[in-house]
């Protein structure tokens, strides 16, 4: 009875989750927003960071995001090789971003940075990312291969929004 009643139920269920569910992998953040949202949300990060430059206020949101949600030594309890994971963002040159990635050992004090370049031309706009909940962080996927780009620790809200911010700072920088 109860695995026809299943039965039964599975097509309402996928066909509720294809129209209105909300979906694991986060994309298009800021798709749902109209022009006089997205206005008013670049105009509250330049009175945020009192700037006039819409870039400029993007880039330094997505920083002080980058270190609020920062994957920290301390959130990795019972895990071997605990590391601390922080990451900057930097304008280079037209249409690319530069991602500087430092990974702490907090134990031995040794350091490991590395930078990456992204070029932004012809790429989605729309940052995906996945929060797996078994795990403690969020995962954050290059634009333009889908490979892993920036990882923070777990947080829903705060990925949301990195997204978001992240999201409307390759558009500023697609259009050079």
């Amino acid at each position: 009875m109860a695995m026809r009643l299943t039965r039964n139920l599975l097509p309402a269920l996928l066909l509720g989750a294809c129209l209105g569910g909300t979906p694991l992998l986060a994309a298009e953040p800021a798709s749902g927003l109209s022009g006089g949202e997205q206005a008013g949300y670049l105009a509250e990060l330049k009175r945020l960071y009192l700037t006039q430059n819409e870039r400029q206020a993007l880039l330094a949101h997505s920083n002080d995001l980058l270190r609020t949600y920062a994957l920290r030594a301390a959130y990795q309890v019972g895990q071997a090789q605990r590391q601390d994971l922080l990451y900057q963002l930097r304008v280079d040159s037209p249409g690319e971003l530069l991602v500087r990635e430092q990974i702490g050992d907090p134990q031995s004090g040794d350091v490991a940075v590395h930078n990456r370049r992204i070029s932004l031309f012809g790429v989605d706009p729309f940052i995906r990312y996945d929060c797996p909940p078994s795990g403690i962080s969020c995962v954050f996927y290059h634009p333009a291969d889908g490979s892993p780009l920036l990882t923070i620790v777990r947080d829903h809200q705060g990925a949301a929004e990195l997204a978001k911010a992240l999201s409307f700072l390759i558009r500023n920088l697609q259009k050079g």
